[in-house]
C-alpha cells in the first residue's frame, strides 16, 4: 500500500479525479496526498530550512531559553521535554521550533511584522527568532518554504471541497476547506529536531522486521493524530552528527553532512490506515505530503477522517549519531470557527482540550 500521487498541474487544472482522492482520503485510503512537480525552488528551500534545524537545537542553553515561550503553551519558538503523548512520559525525543504564518500569509500578512517577544495569546502571530548574527537566513528561508507549502496547501483543499461538493457531504459548507486554508490566522509551522539515539535519555528499541513490532516502536514520536484540517510534510532530511556542524555563513547552510536516506530503513513516518495496517509512508525529497487531521473529521462529520500516526527511531548500529529533521505545517481553522455544528464546538475549545491532554 503506498501514497496517493498527483501532481500540481493537476491540481492547478482541477482535473484531479474523484477515484484519486477517495484512493488517498476515502475509507480504504492512508489519509495522506503526495504533490509532485513542486517547483524546483522547494528542493532548495527545504533542504536549507530542514539543515537550519541542526543548528538551532544545538544553540547554547541561554539562547534557547530565550526563545522558549510557556504562556503560548510552548506553541511559538522553541520546544523540548514539553509535550507528554505516551503513557503520560515527557517527550525528550526530538525539539520543535513553533511559528505561527499570520505573519506572513493570510489576512494581515502585509501589515508591519509585530514587535518580536514572547505573547500570552494564542495565534497572536508574535513569533520568537534567533539573531539573524546567530542563524543567518533563517527567518527567510522559513517564510518562503511556508508560503509555498500554504499555497499548494490551498489548490488541495480546492480539490477535496470539489469531492464534498459532488459526493454531497451532509452539512458541509461549499468552499469551506479552501476557505480555512487561504484565510485562518492559526496556521502554524513546527519545524522537528529529531536527537541521534545516542544523545537521548531513551535507549534505542530493538530491531524488528515486520509491520505489527515496528507499530510497538514510535520511539521518535508516540502515536497521534493531528488537531488541524490539512498538515503539510516535507521527507525528511537526515544529518551525520557525529562531528561538529560546519560553521554558518552569510549564505546559509553549507557542507553538511547530509545523508541519502537513513542507515535504518524501518526508520521513519508510519501511518494507521484505514484498514487497519501499518504503513510506512516514504515522501520523495522534491514533494510536498498532506494528510488529514481532527478539525476537518469534526467539519465533515466523519467523512474525512484523521490520520493517526507515529515515527519510529534510528536503531541501527551505524546511526547512533543520525538526526533527522522535517517541517510539519498545520493548516489549521481560526479560533471562533464551529467545527462541530452539533456540539457547538469551536476550534479553540477543541485545542484547549488537546493542550490539558498533552501538557
Amino acid at each position: 500500500m503506498k501514497a496517493t500521487t498527483v501532481s500540481l498541474k493537476d491540481l492547478e487544472k482541477r482535473s484531479v479525479a474523484f477515484t484519486t482522492l477517495e484512493e488517498a482520503f476515502g475509507e480504504a485510503s492512508l489519509g495522506i496526498l503526495v504533490v509532485n512537480e513542486i517547483p524546483a525552488r522547494f528542493v532548495v528551500l527545504r533542504e536549507k530550512l530542514l539543515s537550519y534545524s541542526s543548528y538551532l537545537a544545538q544553540l547554547p542553553p541561554e539562547e534557547l531559553d530565550a526563545l522558549t515561550d510557556a504562556a503560548s503553551h510552548y506553541e511559538i519558538g522553541w520546544s523540548h521535554g514539553k509535550e507528554a503523548l505516551k503513557d503520560g512520559q515527557y517527550d525528550t525525543m526530538k525539539g520543535s521550533y513553533y511559528v505561527d504564518c499570520q505573519s506572513f500569509f493570510g489576512p494581515g500578512a502585509s501589515a508591519p511584522a509585530p514587535v518580536t517577544g514572547k505573547s500570552a495569546t494564542r495565534g497572536a502571530g508574535t513569533n520568537l527568532w534567533p539573531p539573524e548574527s546567530a542563524m543567518p537566513g533563517f527567518r527567510a528561508t522559513f517564510e518562503e518554504l511556508c508560503t509555498l507549502v500554504i499555497e499548494i496547501g490551498v489548490l488541495v483543499a480546492r480539490a477535496i471541497d470539489v469531492y464534498a461538493a459532488g459526493k454531497d457531504i451532509p452539512h458541509y459548507q461549499h468552499g469551506c476547506l479552501e476557505h480555512i486554508v487561504k484565510t485562518s490566522r492559526t496556521h502554524k509551522a513546527r519545524l522537528l529536531h529529531y536527537f541521534p539515539s545516542e544523545s537521548t535519555s531513551s535507549p534505542p528499541s530493538s530491531e524488528s522486521s515486520n509491520a505489527s513490532e515496528s507499530e510497538s516502536d514510535d520511539s521518535w514520536c508516540a502515536t497521534h493524530l493531528d488537531d488541524g484540517c490539512l498538515t503539510g510534510l516535507t521527507s525528511a532530511l537526515y544529518l551525520d552528527e557525529s562531528g561538529s556542524l560546519p560553521p554558518l555563513t552569510a549564505d546559509g547552510v553549507e557542507n553538511l553532512p547530509i545523508l541519502p536516506t537513513s542507515p535504518d530503513p524501518r526508520a521513519g513516518l508510519y501511518i494507521h490506515s484505514r484498514g487497519s495496517d501499518v504503513v510506512k509512508i516514504d515522501i520523495p525529497s522534491d514533494c510536498i505530503a498532506f494528510q488529514t487531521g481532527e478539525a476537518l473529521q469534526m467539519i465533515t462529520g466523519g467523512s474525512f477522517k484523521a490520520v493517526p500516526h507515529f515515527v519510529r527511531g534510528s536503531n541501527a548500529p551505524s546511526s547512533n549519531a543520525v538526526a533527522r529533521n522535517t517541517l510539519a505545517l498545520f493548516m489549521q481553522p481560526n479560533i471562533d470557527d464551529v467545527i462541530d455544528k452539533e456540539m457547538g464546538t469551536t476550534y479553540g475549545q477543541f485545542v484547549d482540550m488537546i493542550i490539558q491532554r498533552h501538557s
